[in-house]
């Protein structure tokens, strides 16, 4: 049998990025956190973390750090099935549940808090957020950091099981000088060769993939900014330094007003995004999923070939 305060200790030093924080956390010595994941690696008779800075999970420390967790929110199902601690509850002392999910930097900037502040306002839960690209995040599910994720991802890794929430639409769109020094012509491959465009960092992908499907290529020795914050992502675009792929969610007014203009109007493009979560019988992953499906129904285009509108 695990002995879970050794398990609680491999998750806090994981999530904590370190021995003394986790010791802080935990309110014991550093000396005991580490004498405790030592026992655990001498159980395992294998290492459970990578001494690196920060300190890593192995392999099996991923698989155990997966299952602490699940643990730890069926547990917390338990407790409140069973009326433990509703007292508790009820006066606002009960413990607060950590639920740590992985995410694109564009659903952040845009309708994910809407899904998600009225739940926070109801439950003491406190979210930790690990933000990656769209095509990256499912990464943190598989490591075991995280309980989901909204991927680009179709199909659900072993144990876990995925939803198609919508579809995330782009508009390749610029300031409207930026329009007219680079693309007199339109967005043609000529201009694209040598325009200076903005991508969100050098895992984006969405960029490449738009003028691979408009063009049939993508100029990779074109210039680029690399602006891994979606909302400086569009002050570059909009202050004239570059174009780029902008969510509609928050193209669609600076468009209206003229402070973009989309170089593409009759090719938005359309990114699938699916939400990814352990398969259990949570009533806490049933909210948080239904919360989720709700708000992609309202802000996420569902698959529309022509228009984001």
């Amino acid at each position: 049998m695990l002995d879970y305060k050794l398990l609680e200790a491999l998750a806090t030093v994981a999530e904590e990025g370190g021995f003394e924080r986790a010791a802080k956390r935990l309110n014991i010595t550093q000396s005991a956190v580490s004498q405790r994941i030592r026992q655990l690696e001498e159980t395992l008779g294998q290492p459970v973390l990578a001494r690196t800075q920060p300190p890593a999970p192995t392999i099996p420390g991923r698989l155990l750090l997966r299952h602490a967790r699940r643990v730890g929110l069926l547990e917390t199902e338990l407790a409140r099935g069973l009326g433990l601690g509703e007292a508790q509850h009820q006066s606002g002392q009960a413990p607060w549940l950590t639920i740590a999910l992985a995410i694109n930097a564009d659903t952040l900037a845009t309708w994910f808090a809407g899904a998600v502040l009225p739940l926070l306002a109801q439950e003491r839960w406190v979210l930790d957020l690990r933000v990656d690209d769209q095509e990256r995040t499912h990464e943190f599910l598989r490591a075991g950091e995280v309980t989901g994720c909204i991927s680009t991802r179709a199909t659900p890794m072993q144990g876990c099981r995925a939803l198609l929430l919508g579809h995330m639409c782009y508009h390749c769109a610029c300031a409207p000088g930026f329009a007219q020094r680079w693309f007199p012509q339109g967005l043609n491959p000529e201009a694209a060769r040598v325009a200076p465009a903005v991508v969100f960092n050098r895992q984006d992908t969405v960029h490449d993939r738009f003028l691979e499907g408009l063009h049939g290529a993508s100029p990779r020795e074109a210039p680029r900014h690399h602006v891994p914050d979606s909302e400086r992502f569009v002050d570059f675009v909009v202050g004239g330094a570059g174009y780029g792929l902008i969510p509609h969610l928050q193209a669609a007014t600076r468009l209206d007003s003229g402070a973009l203009v989309d170089l593409a109007p009759d090719a938005p493009m359309l990114v699938p995004l699916y939400w990814h979560s352990w398969n259990i019988p949570s009533a806490l992953l049933a909210r948080l999923t239904k919360a989720l499906r709700k708000a992609g129904r309202e802000q996420l285009a569902q698959p529309l070939p022509d228009t984001c509108a």
